[in-house]
């Protein structure tokens, strides 16, 4: 288990990044400030996205991912979040969490990204900062779990070097893991 006293990123901590269609993002940890933006964010993605992000949350005993329930810590809970200028104004289009898992030394994550700006790459540059975070905080496994059908979820953590297994004979769940200690 993680226990260690971890200080919060620096608030400097941010990069701007260039998406493949050659737009451009801010992807930062996510602070108190956010979680309305983020509330908002969340209402915004369609109801099939809603449902892969929270698959884990519904289906499991696993931490709920969603930022209500799941304050930040930038330890044992971590956030990224990607923002964009859309029409002159400063927004959400995409988020990555991880929560530790308790009694373990694993931690599952989540990725959502905005529909207008899915197959840019955005989904593996918040996905590669969050395992740069959890390797930091000392996970050694990260973990997500998600319903068989999700594919682009499947691309983006084979991708990333996850691998995928079937819970026991259920094929309508897959686990997706990836060794942080490598």
């Amino acid at each position: 288990m993680n226990t260690q006293a971890v200080q919060q990123p620096d608030t400097q901590e941010h990069w701007i990044e260039h998406l493949s269609d050659a737009s451009v993002v801010l992807i930062r940890p996510l602070r108190e400030q956010d979680h309305e933006r983020d509330k908002r964010f969340l209402s915004t993605i369609t109801y099939e996205s809603r449902r892969f992000r929270f698959i884990a949350g519904l289906s499991s005993g696993l931490p709920n991912l969603d930022s209500r329930l799941m304050p930040v810590d930038y330890h044992q809970r971590m956030a990224y979040v990607a923002l964009a200028h859309v029409d002159g104004k400063l927004q959400q289009v995409g988020v990555s969490r991880y929560a530790g898992i308790p009694g373990s030394h694993n931690c599952e994550c989540a990725v959502a990204v905005s529909e207008q700006w899915q197959r840019k790459g955005l989904g593996r540059l918040l996905l590669k900062h969050l395992i740069d975070a959890a390797r930091r905080n000392g996970y050694q496994c990260m973990i997500s779990r998600d319903v068989a059908n999700n594919y682009a979820m499947h691309r983006l953590v084979k991708a990333l070097g996850f691998t995928s297994r079937y819970l026991g004979g259920d094929v309508s769940e897959i686990l997706h893991e990836l060794d942080l200690t490598t």
